[in-house]
């Protein structure tokens, strides 16, 4: 029988592959580039394409493709066979270098922003040898950047990949100050935590809502929902344990290091997570772990919701960000040393991404906005929407002493004692979680946990790589001068804690007071919308920071900032649509029937015996003719906002005009349809509600 360690990176043209199928030359220096950051040497390219094909083909693949992630939040392929023609009529199958390090795409039809025109088609695919080749069905897909005929970036890797770089240079330069002569680069890493919910197929097909834009419009809260907090980590159903066995499978044959999974909070919710990895790689696996994990529910009869949203009055779902630093060598900078010196090196790049955290608010929000996301944030299973970071009381009463010139007492182990003998003793970890912070750390990591369910986690790791280089940047440009170094980094460390210890907090973040003393106190930002935070990505500190580390050019960023709000504008204008469809088509309809029917059975029973009340019948038609007159208002109010939006000058206009008119009008339609549904006799009702669809996976 085969074991996973058998079959695990099957399909993945890894480094095993490579060495076994590159000579030791090409493998050497494909290696540096992978490992080093080295230029790629354009002469190995034939070698490593002719042995990806022949690896290829002995897995079963036919073609090839370029597989990249334009600024759709998805990825992309355009696929090419392997054949070519041969003299005697047949074919052979070919491919070169070239293929390898270069494709065409069309590059008119993905947002670009403005950066291109629709006219100007040609567009760029370029090989990205540092993440691993791998088979998809019976295609060879081959990671890759995307850009524009004029080399502007239109993808979500690209300005990760100089993010990743600026972040290693700028650390590399305080490693150096601290002895380190041996370390090459510095990684980020990341343990994205991916959280989705499984219905069934049958459901979802009679919910136009969640077909069309993937979570429900409408829909009455369910007699019982998560109150018990019995779904969370209880029991896997057979279906769902049967799902996320072939799952994993098909993860593991692609080197995706699925590791825990588990019953979330809500009814049908779960949740996957992998082994860290490095960032560009663990965005690729993402990427694939969300369309793997949607193709897989489909063999069961199953469909996978990754909205953040997809249900009112139920936690939404999150992806945890897990992000840590260290050196090629293995060095977690974010983890303390045994040595003094060690543990003043961890204290300043704390330090750093503590700056980051507090000078860089607002790009950290603005990575996490949609229109989906929106939902959750500051609900009870999400973190609020204003940024702030847990340390624990333990590296929290460290930063004080230091702040204050104080000695510190090392906090002691505390056994803890659960009462029976025959069970194990163990300490007590000195930083405990805290699920309602934005931005905690966690030992030798931060979890960052705002990201939405459907986010590309590319986002919000550009954003914070770039922040903390620029911290790094600011600290080493003082330090590579100072004439006392332990001085000027004891007085820097001190300095950055005094004057950024306002984004520090490890109370409550679901409590009102917090928000207030947060906004009001501490000044920090409460961006609650994609409209509020977006127009705030080209605010100069924060173009300069991204220019300055040349991860973005300023038209990269402009449309970046036009491509977000345009797709909040469309998904919200979709969904309001769907709303009028939904109530004009079949709400209203449904409840009319059931009126009629009721009016006709009072009616009824009026002519057996004039002297009855009929207080059920008549009191209910008079409740749900109300409730129709309020439903066909709402429609016509919620069209007219719509139909307004063609006014807006421009997209941030226009997303501020669905921010205050739009949403609050859908809000209107689904408080008197989600009454209605509570008085409609079921039969009547025309879609599956929350207990049919959230119970329906047994």
């Amino acid at each position: 029988m085969e074991t996973v360690p058998d079959y695990f990176g099957s399909m993945v043209f890894n480094d095993r592959v490579m060495k076994a199928m590159l000579s030791s030359k090409v493998y050497a220096s494909l290696k540096r580039t992978i490992d080093e950051g080295v230029a790629l040497d354009p002469s190995v390219a034939n070698a490593v394409a002719q042995a990806m094909k022949d690896w290829a083909i002995s897995k079963g693949a036919t073609h090839f493709t370029h597989w990249f992630q334009p600024l759709t939040g998805i990825t992309a392929e355009k696929h090419d066979s392997f054949i070519s023609p041969a003299p005697d009529g047949g074919v052979i199958m070919e491919f070169s270098g070239k293929e390898l390090i270069q494709g065409e795409p069309d590059a008119s039809s993905f947002p670009s922003g403005g950066l291109r025109a629709t006219f100007e088609a040609r567009g760029y695919t370029a090989w990205d040898p540092t993440s691993f080749a791998f088979i998809k069905g019976k295609t060879l897909c081959i990671p890759t950047a995307f850009c524009s005929y004029g080399g502007h970036a239109l993808d979500k890797k690209t300005p990760l990949l100089r993010s990743m770089e600026a972040l290693s240079k700028q650390a590399m330069r305080i490693l150096r100050l601290f002895g380190n002569t041996t370390s090459k680069c510095v990684r980020s890493s990341v343990g994205p935590e991916q959280e989705y919910f499984l219905i069934t197929k049958e459901m979802y097909d009679q919910r136009p809502d969640l077909r069309f834009c993937g979570r429900t419009l409408f829909g009455a809260k369910p007699p019982k929902g998560q109150e018990m907090d019995d779904h969370y980590f209880g029991a896997i159903k057979p279906r769902v344990a049967a799902y996320m066995a072939d799952l994993n499978d098909e993860l593991w044959k692609l080197g995706i290091l699925a590791k825990t999974e588990h019953n979330e909070v809500a009814p049908a919710q779960h949740e996957l997570a992998p082994i860290y990895t490095t960032t560009n790689i663990a965005t690729d696996h993402n990427q694939l772990m969300m369309e793997i994990m949607q193709k897989t529910a489909e063999k069961h009869g199953l469909v996978c919701l990754i909205h953040e949203k997809p249900f009112a009055g139920v936690n939404g779902s999150g992806k945890h960000n897990n992000w840590s630093i260290a050196t090629n060598e293995g060095q977690n900078l974010l983890s303390p040393g045994e040595t003094p010196y060690e543990n003043a090196q961890f204290l300043l790049f704390l330090c750093a991404v503590i700056k980051a955290v507090d000078d860089y608010q607002d790009l950290l929000r603005i990575s996490v906005a949609t229109a989906g996301n929106d939902h959750r944030l500051g609900a009870n299973e999400a973190p609020p929407a204003v940024i702030s970071m847990f340390l624990g009381d333990e590296l929290n009463a460290v930063l004080e002493a230091i702040e204050n010139d104080t000695p510190y007492k090392g906090a002691e182990k505390t056994q803890m004692k659960l009462g029976v003998d025959v069970l194990p003793k163990f300490n007590r970890d000195t930083t405990d979680r805290n699920r309602t912070s934005p931005f905690a750390f966690t030992g030798n990591k931060f979890e960052f946990r705002m990201l939405g369910s459907s986010n590309s986690i590319a986002c919000a790791n550009i954003m914070l790589n770039a922040a903390v280089a620029e911290s790094l940047k600011i600290f080493a440009d003082k330090l590579e001068g100072a004439a006392d170094f332990e001085t000027a980094l004891h007085d820097m460390i001190k300095e950055t804690i005094k004057e950024h210890k306002r984004i520090i907090f490890n109370g409550n973040g679901y409590d009102d007071a917090w928000i207030k003393e947060a906004t009001e106190v501490r000044g920090l930002l409460n961006f609650r919308t994609t409209a509020d935070c977006m127009p705030h990505l080209l605010d100069k500190k924060n173009v300069d920071m991204l220019i300055g580390h040349k991860i973005f050019t300023i038209d990269e960023l402009r449309s970046r900032r036009d491509i977000m709000l345009e797709n909040y504008c469309k998904t919200v204008t979709i969904e309001a649509n769907t709303m009028v469809d939904m109530a004009k088509t079949q709400i209203a309809p449904a409840i009319s029937a059931f009126t009629a029917e009721l009016a006709s059975n009072a009616e009824a029973k009026l002519a057996l015996d004039p002297n009855l009340a009929c207080s059920y019948e008549t009191g209910l038609v008079k409740k749900l003719s109300s409730l129709t007159d309020r439903i066909y208002g709402s429609i016509g109010e919620l069209q007219d906002k719509v139909i307004a939006l063609h006014n807006a000058k421009d997209v941030v206009e226009e997303s501020a005009m669905i921010r205050d008119e739009v949403l609050p009008k859908m809000c209107e339609l689904r408080v008197a349809c989600d009454e209605a549904e509570t008085l409609t006799a079921k039969d009547y009702w025309p879609f599956p509600t929350y207990a049919d669809i959230l119970f329906s996976v047994r």
